[in-house]
């Protein structure tokens, strides 16, 4: 991308300059510098839009930041211009552009409309650079949206044969240990959950945090009573909806990685919700025994099913002193 940008404006330097050579041949002199210093007020221009403006302001919701932004750019071509050629010049070179007795007000209103079609150049590069970023991303979404829908139906056996097979296993349970039964109900229910598919692929957050605590009354069974996790919910998660399974990875990484038998250092789980959005948070004191380096899902990947399901819409923070290990995640317009 770099060497296209070098080139364009290699090439626009160079018609300028030609141009110019053309129309009025003459050998180098001093004033042409003043060329360089057009180019300089052209090119700040430019990248402010381009990189600046653009990008962060060319959205719906941010219609007053862009219109701010774009009435500021003529002014920066102008103050860049007047300090290079009316400022450095005199003192470096002993000439300037325009005459010693021409006013600022004569300069801004003879230089502002200079940076317009720069402005303008600077937009349909930069549509027309997001329009393939996009077309790229869109193609990489759709080859990664075939393989999971590949690997979906090839798993599709194996766990509706596990779900049958629980239920069966329930009822003959219940007559022997209730607990039992009660600990194979849970896992069956969670085997529905994550067979569960939806339209747009998203779930009422009530039933997501129904099973984070399924599963945690599962690991529970491990431990007996000496497990020890503080879950915490807050606010109103009923008529919330959220992707399935994108708070569970982070559960399960605490509970492999980290101390779930110390009631002086529990794993805790905070999850709160306040209007469309949503704070989770799970910390627990690392494990320093352990010898599985992995993290399940694995963070990346984790990091990568975020971007696809709330571009732009999702914070992801992981902090890891050795000791403690605290990951929050905050989700914005459920």
């Amino acid at each position: 991308m770099v060497l296209y940008h070098v080139l364009a404006w290699s090439l626009y330097i160079g018609y300028s300059l030609l141009e110019d050579y053309i129309m009025s041949p003459k050998p180098f002199t001093w004033y042409r510098l003043l060329y360089l210093t057009y180019f300089i007020s052209l090119a700040l221009t430019f990248y402010f839009c381009y990189s600046f403006v653009y990008p962060r302001f060319l959205k719906r919701e941010k219609v007053l930041q862009l219109v701010l932004c774009l009435l500021f750019a003529p002014f920066l071509f102008t103050f860049t211009r007047y300090f290079l050629e009316e400022m450095m010049y005199p003192f470096l070179f002993g000439f300037r552009n325009y005459g010693v007795n021409t006013t600022f007000t004569y300069y801004l209103t003879d230089n502002l409309f200079r940076a317009f079609p720069m402005m303008a150049i600077s937009a349909v590069v930069w549509n027309v650079q997001d329009a393939f970023q996009k077309e790229k991303e869109y193609k990489t979404l759709r080859a990664e949206k075939t393989q999971a829908e590949l690997a979906f139906l090839k798993s599709q056996v194996n766990p509706h044969f596990l779900y049958n097979t629980l239920n069966y296993l329930y009822a003959q349970a219940y007559p022997v240990s209730e607990k039992l039964a009660d600990a194979i109900l849970k896992l069956s229910d969670m085997m529905r959950y994550m067979l569960h598919d939806s339209p747009d692929g998203k779930v009422e957050l009530q039933k997501e945090v129904e099973y984070l605590r399924s599963f945690i009354d599962i690991f529970r069974l491990r431990f007996e009573d000496r497990f020890f996790v503080d879950f915490n919910l807050e606010g109103q998660v009923n008529g919330q909806r959220i992707s399935s399974l994108v708070l569970i990875p982070f559960v399960e990484n605490a509970f492999k990685h980290g101390v779930a038998d110390d009631p002086a250092s529990p794993i805790k789980i905070d999850l709160k919700a306040t209007g469309q959005d949503l704070f989770f948070t799970v910390t627990n004191r690392i494990h320093q025994s352990q010898k599985d380096q992995t993290t399940g899902i694995g963070l990346t990947n984790i990091r990568r099913r975020l971007e696809l399901l709330y571009p732009d819409r999702h914070k992801l923070t992981v902090q890891n002193d050795g000791s403690v290990h605290q990951a929050s995640l905050k989700l914005r317009n459920l």
